[in-house]
């Protein structure tokens, strides 16, 4: 029995085999990782260093492009012979895509998008809690079937320090994977501009308080001022357009753990918190003393961002002469 951790991204994997670390010492069993792909043999060491006690490998040119029909096939030949008792996979697009056909394939539960995981010893389940009606309730689930499948988003557990000298067993995992019968016929690299929205340290966000598309220059300037990225409540970019949806943050757009979060204009909507709630530092500027975003922030402004944002501006430019 163990705890098996799986994503294709690195970054997310090394996240879960944090988490399952703890989850594998309640239950007194090994962390392992599957490492699923096309010519993925001899990177186990990357799993190894961030906790992994065993990695099992799945290297097959089926992998290659990703099908999740695919995916699920390979991990359950995975789950066959680890035969874990709690399956961690990461919520990316991809894990959204796998992990649901995994858990039909085994007649198992699977809580979605889990934003904290523990384990009732006596009972031997892994207990999931994820927002639930639009993020206005947390859910706590368990499954009575076994193995238990929880996915988690990026950047929901802290990743741990990385130990090079770690080493672990390598298991092969031989399996007939039949191609599906789908093509890609064409890959086009999407276009990032700047930083990634879930890579900014400093992040300034707009909302429903400015009234028109041009005043967010005021929040671009303040945003360049101080090295930030510019973020966005839902209404800026999926009702009004007025930013790319790469800059959401919330529940259904992106969720970001910044060192600093300025909440400028944002009422502060249960679906936006649940995309920034884990910021280290939260600033809320609102004309509204009675704005929910005021009881998540560390620091608040109640007063019009039309004349706070100039006055910081002008006091940013003033320090720097």
């Amino acid at each position: 029995m163990t705890v098996l951790v799986f994503s294709e991204n690195m970054e997310v994997a090394a996240e879960l085999l944090g988490k399952g670390k703890e989850l594998a010492g309640e239950l007194g069993t090994k962390l392992a990782a599957a490492l699923l792909g096309t010519g993925v043999k001899g990177k186990e060491g990357e799993l190894f260093a961030y906790g992994a006690d065993v990695v099992y490998v799945v290297d097959h040119p089926a992998l290659t492009p990703f099908f999740p029909e695919t995916y699920a096939d390979a991990l359950a030949k995975v789950v066959e012979e680890a035969k874990p008792e709690v399956i961690l996979i990461g919520a990316t697009k991809r894990g959204k895509e796998t992990a649901p056909r995994l858990a039909t394939k085994l007649n198992a539960g699977c809580a979605a998008g889990a934003t904290n995981l523990r384990i009732d010893k006596e009972k031997r389940l892994l207990i999931a809690e994820r927002p639930a009606i639009s993020a206005m309730v947390v859910a706590t689930e368990y499954s009575k079937t076994k193995p238990q499948i929880a996915t988690v988003a990026p950047r929901t557990f802290e990743k741990p320090p990385r130990d090079d000298s770690r080493k672990g067993e390598v298991v092969e995992v031989k399996v007939d994977l039949t191609v599906p019968e789908k093509k890609v016929l064409e890959l086009k690299k999407k276009e990032v501009k700047g930083i990634k929205i879930e890579d900014a340290e400093l992040i300034t966000s707009c909302g429903r308080g400015f009234r028109k598309k041009e005043d967010l220059k005021m929040l671009e300037e303040l945003a360049s001022l101080i090295g930030a990225t510019l973020g966005c409540s839902r209404p800026i970019a999926a009702d009004l357009k007025w930013l790319p949806e790469d800059h959401w943050v919330g529940l259904s757009g992106h969720k970001v753990k910044p060192k600093m979060y300025m909440a400028v204009g944002i009422s502060g909507q249960v679906q936006h918190l649940a995309g920034m709630r884990d910021s280290k530092i939260i600033v809320a500027i609102n004309k509204d003393p009675e704005a929910p975003i005021f009881k998540v922030a560390d620091y608040g402004i109640v007063g019009d961002l039309y004349q706070v944002l100039p006055a910081l501006i002008n006091y940013l430019k003033s320090r720097k002469g």
